[in-house]
Parts: structure tokens; sequence; C-alpha cells
């Protein structure tokens, strides 16, 4: 629909073998259910009901109160499908391994907002590359030229989720050279190159910018620390709007502080809420924004469509969207 975002899907469309498919019947919308979400159930052919014995699929609208939600599924060992309302489960990882049952299928948010995330990776990359961070907190007039241009220069994107397509179709324009950063080998489309996890470290000493745009899982926590800081050099930039928990965030404060690289601009932190008095509020290289490239506004239509499809297929034996690995945590 014009004027609004749409959903990224690489890979996130599942199809499941007959004995691997929820058993379709009433839905519930939990742990307090939302007009538009109950409507999107409904618009799609799916009964909204209370939880009970005839309960089948559940909405968590919560991303927060995850004991509630493995509680709820202990007390319903009937309830075969589970959405999940944000792209990222990590804050879901240790009760999805202890409610691993046969034929409970997860699905989240992959991909549903990866163009408003996107969308500010790319505001967040321009305002490090014309020093926003220092004009922002200016008191007096500084005639001294400072900034650069993102046309022509060299991204790497850790990740190549529905945000790694988004962000490389945003890039097209300033002809930049983006190379993405994943597990599988598959060339990503619209990336200059692909490389794997492994080859992380021979990748960054040539980036202008750095994206990280990866799953957290146990294998990716910290997964950029004091030593790919040092890679990266003093002409570099990050960018981290996937989880805080990614990015060493003491290593961080010492790269910035000893200019070992240029900057670095957050949407997310490690703490998250960033506590007053961090010295990264300080840093005047450093730009931070609450945890708010998408906000409700943003997120609301793209989950009640998510929402959509999976009751679609829940009913209709067909394919889900965003089904996720409980092993792999994402």
């Amino acid at each position: 629909m014009t004027g609004q975002h749409r959903a990224v899907l690489s890979g996130e469309v599942t199809a499941l073998p007959p004995g691997e498919r929820p058993t379709p019947g009433p839905i519930a919308v939990l742990p307090k259910a939302s007009e538009v979400f109950v409507n999107a159930v409904r618009d799609a052919g799916g009964l909204v009901s209370e939880l009970s014995a005839g309960t089948r699929g559940l909405i968590w609208l919560s991303n927060s109160r995850v004991d509630e939600l493995g509680a709820t599924l202990a007390a319903n060992p009937q309830i075969e499908w589970v959405q999940l309302p944000w792209a990222g489960v990590d804050a879901f990882g240790p009760m999805l391994a202890a409610q691993a049952r046969p034929r409970l299928l997860w699905t989240s948010g992959k991909g549903a907002y990866a163009q408003p995330v996107a969308e500010h990776a790319l505001a967040l990359t321009l305002a490090l590359l014309r020093a926003l961070p220092k004009r922002a907190r200016a008191t007096s007039w500084d005639p001294v030229p400072l900034g650069t241009s993102l046309y022509g220069r060299k991204i790497v994107i850790i990740g190549a989720g529905g945000i790694a397509l988004e962000l490389i179709r945003l890039l097209a324009p300033f002809d930049t050279q983006v190379t993405v950063v994943r597990r599988s080998p598959l060339p990503v489309p619209g990336a200059t190159r692909t490389v794997q996890t492994d080859a992380l470290h021979d990748v960054l000493p040539g980036a202008d910018v750095v994206v990280v745009a990866a799953a957290l899982t146990d294998g990716t926590r910290h997964l950029l620390g004091a030593a790919e800081f040092a890679l990266m050099g003093p002409h570099a930039n990050l960018v981290n709007i996937a989880r805080g928990a990614l990015v060493d965030t003491d290593a961080l404060v010492a790269a910035l502080g000893a200019g070992v690289i240029a900057g670095a601009a957050l949407d997310v932190t490690d703490p998250e809420p960033l506590p007053e008095g961090h010295p990264l509020w300080r840093e005047p290289r450093c730009l931070v924004t609450p945890h708010m490239a998408d906000t409700p506004e943003m997120t609301a239509p793209l989950l009640a469509e998510r929402i959509r499809l999976n009751v679609r297929a829940f009913l209709d034996n067909g394919r889900f969207v965003g089904v996720v690995d409980p092993q792999a945590g994402y």
C-alpha cells in the first residue's frame, strides 16, 4: 500500500510437511488482546476465543512477559502454533528450549520490520559520515569543514536477513560497495560480495561503515570487540540496529575514547536501557537512539499482516512466514 512499509522476506516462507503442521482450531490473543490484531485473525478466517482446552493457536503480543508465556504453554499442551511479536526472539530463548515438543510451531516477525529498521540504519550511517554527533552537541559556530559523503563508500553488513536486503536496496543510489557477512556461502542479491562469518576479520579493514544486522545467539554475543575495532581502524564507523550484546560495550567505549574507530551510532545497547551517566552518553563520537528504529505506529500494520498470513497458513495448509528454529535461536 502506498505510503506504508511492507515486509521484506528472505527465505522466511516455509512449507511444512503434513506430520509437522499444527492442528487448525481456535486462536487466543494474549496477554492482552488488541483490536487491530484480533481483527487480523478474523480477517484471515480465524476464530478468536478465550484460552481453553480447544485452543490450538496463540498470538502472543508481549516481548517481556516471557515467564507468563512459558506457564501458559505448560498448562496448555494442546497449543500447536505460537506467533511471537518481534523479529528477534532472543528474549524467549530459554523458554523456547524448555517448551520444545513435537508439533509446536513458532513463528516470529522476521522480515516484517525490515524496512523501518533499514531506513533507520541509513539515517544513522549518514549522521555519522556527516559528523552529526559532533554538530548536535555544538554550542557555538564551527567553521572547520568536517564530513564524508556516502557515495562510493565500502559498507560491511553483518547479517543477511530482511534488514540487510532492504538496506542494500536503500544504499543502491549511493553506488556503495556492499559486503555481506553471513553463515551461508550463498550470495546475497544486490551485494557486491558475500562472505561467510569466518571471513569477518578479512573484510573489516577495508570498511568505511560496519552495520550490525545479525541475530543474537550464544555464538554471536560480543561478535565485535577490541580485536574487531582495531581491524576496522580510525576511518571506520559502526552502526548497530540489531541487538546491543552483539557488541562488547566496554571495548566500544575504549575504542571510541582512544580514536581506534571514527564513531558509532547505536539504536540498541548493552545494557538496555542505557543507564544515565553511562560513558556512551558523553562520548562525542557516539550517537544513541533509544531502540526506536521502528515505532508502534510503524510496526502494528506490519505485525497485523504477518498474523493474517500465518493464520491463513494455519487454517489452509499454507506456507508459514517467519518460522523460528528453537535450537538455533532465530
